[in-house]
């Protein structure tokens, strides 16, 4: 069969001047979401000494580092994202004993361990917020609108869904950008700042090697809380700068905190969780004097297109050049429906992992991924604890409410009551056929998604022209994107078609099997593949 060949416009990409290297800037980081990982007591919940016990899981996989979801005292009325004390470890979770543990465990692995960091919000039972005087300080407490205050300040919406505000017993309002038990705090009051230089600083002197800043671009509101005027907010959330996300004064935290990182030796970082409407928004948070790293959600949310694809590798790899700062790539996490289901299929799923890998810069992997979990779509509503999942009351939300598909422990074993997560059974039911998904269903297989991952990143580690770097891309036909790197030549089809075409040099590794006879090779539909040049 014979393709049109197309020309693009060559593109050389190149991730900019920098001062000198830095781990994070090609790291491939492992995302544990620690209720769902493993389980070392028996109570159904994940917990530090059950991610310690499986450090040399994540060590055979390849990984740089891995990141820890919230696991400090809390509530739990949004999974420990809403946080009662960031210098305690939730009994659910451990002693500070065990977090202690963890770290030097995984540096002594060679592992490298960035934790959460909440800073647009506390929980409802943080002292600073049972405590009346000290709250209308720190947080944002506002008069209600109408002849008796009863209407809210604005019409902000919840992330999850409803109004922005709570009216208090005293007939003032409360803003909280995420759940009623999560109230934003006023980053106009200097003790706010203070609180989390010390947090910071207790945690680095503990050894971690950097901080996920939750809501990074959230904790700097618009003078005077303006009205945005429109119904469906949810919908805007990420396509454009709003008065409560994105504003221009969170640099000026994020440049404090840079320095504060810098005074800290073993390069620590910091990674922006932050959702701006457009690459050049998201690179501002990667300048050389701000964070490290920001995820890059444009890809996460791109289409399975040829052309949509590079669009946004194009747009991502030229902002972050211009600050000399490297891109971040991220298929999945605990906020999003897996990809392996998001995409349509797990042939695309580990299309779109190799290519990922292949792109200049970090990856992010989230747990379970490496397994091709897909998203679980069935749990009874009495299962799910996601707050967007009540709160929606058929209103639409950011997050849809259903978060927690995502979020199920992961299948270790191939039978036993919870797949090898505890002895305890699991915080959310797993579906049956689980443990056909399993690390130990899996290892061995060379087929598998598993051994894919595992050979990915071995390669990643090996050939010197994959990470930071240079990219420029290569003549393909239609729906192939095709790319090089020192020494690597990168192939993905995005149609679900076999293409044949010239094999550009010697296959290394490939998300399903692949023909090639000599030069000529048939790269399947929904297919990547690596070839060494």
């Amino acid at each position: 069969m014979t393709e049109q060949l197309t020309s693009p416009t060559p593109v050389r990409h190149t991730t900019g001047q920098h001062p000198g290297p830095g781990w994070w800037r090609d790291a491939v980081i492992y995302q544990v979401y620690v209720r769902s990982f493993a389980d070392s007591d028996g109570d159904g919940i994940g917990d530090l000494r059950g991610v310690r016990a499986r450090l040399p899981y994540l060590k055979e996989l390849g990984v740089d580092a891995l990141w820890l979801t919230p696991f400090y005292a809390s509530p739990q009325a949004d999974g420990g994202y809403d946080v009662a004390d960031h210098r305690s470890v939730d009994p659910l979770f451990g002693s500070l004993e065990d977090a202690d543990a963890l770290i030097r465990a995984a540096h002594a692995s060679g592992l490298r361990v960035i934790i959460d960091i909440v800073p647009n919000h506390t929980s409802d039972r943080h002292p600073w917020f049972r405590d009346p005087e000290l709250a209308r300080e720190r947080y944002l407490f506002r008069p209600g609108r109408g002849t008796g205050g009863e209407l809210p300040p604005n019409d902000w919406e919840s992330v999850f869904g409803g109004p922005a505000w709570t009216r208090t017993e005293r007939g003032d309002w409360y803003l909280h950008l995420f759940a009623p038990e999560q109230p934003d705090l006023n980053w106009d009051n200097p003790d706010v700042h203070a609180e989390f230089e010390a947090i910071l600083r207790f945690w680095l002197d503990l050894g971690v090697d950097g901080f996920r800043i939750d809501v990074a671009h959230g904790m700097v509101k618009a003078p005077g809380l303006p009205d945005i005027g429109c119904d469906s907010q949810a919908t805007l959330i990420g396509s454009q700068t709003l008065p409560f996300f994105d504003q221009d004064g969170v640099h000026a935290i994020h440049r404090s905190w840079r320095t504060l990182l810098d005074s800290y030796g073993g390069a620590r970082i910091g990674v922006a969780e932050a959702w701006a409407p457009t690459p050049e928004r998201l690179a501002l948070y990667v300048r050389p004097d701000e964070l490290h790293q920001a995820f890059n959600f444009q890809f996460l949310t791109a289409r399975w297109e040829k052309e949509a694809l590079r669009e946004v590798i194009d747009a991502s790899l030229a902002a972050t050049a211009s600050v000399g700062a490297p891109t971040t790539w991220v298929l999945s996490n605990h906020d999003v429906v897996r990809h392996a289901t998001r995409l349509g299929s797990l042939a695309r799923a580990r299309a779109a992992t190799l290519l990922m890998l292949a792109l200049p810069g970090s990856a992010y992997l989230y747990q379970g991924e490496e397994l091709g979990l897909p998203e679980v779509t069935e749990l009874p509503d009495e299962a799910r604890q996601d707050p967007a999942f009540t709160r929606r009351a058929g209103r639409s939300s950011g997050q849809e409410g259903l978060r927690d598909g995502c979020r199920v422990p992961l299948p270790w074993a191939a039978d036993g009551p919870s797949y090898g997560f505890g002895d305890g059974g699991s915080w959310l039911p797993q579906p049956a056929g689980w443990g056909g998904l399993s690390v130990a269903a899996q290892t061995g297989d060379v087929d598998s998604t598993l051994e894919l991952y595992r050979a990915a990143l071995a390669l990643r580690r090996a050939l010197p022209g994959l990470g930071d770097g240079e990219m420029s891309w290569r003549e393909a036909p239609d729906g192939v994107l095709a790319f090089a790197r020192p020494g690597v030549v990168c192939t993905v089809n995005t149609t679900g078609r076999d293409i044949a075409f010239e094999a550009p040099g010697r296959l290394l590794l490939a998300s399903t099997p692949l023909p090639v006879r000599g030069a000529a090779a048939v790269l399947p539909g929904d297919a990547c593949a690596w070839w060494a040049i």
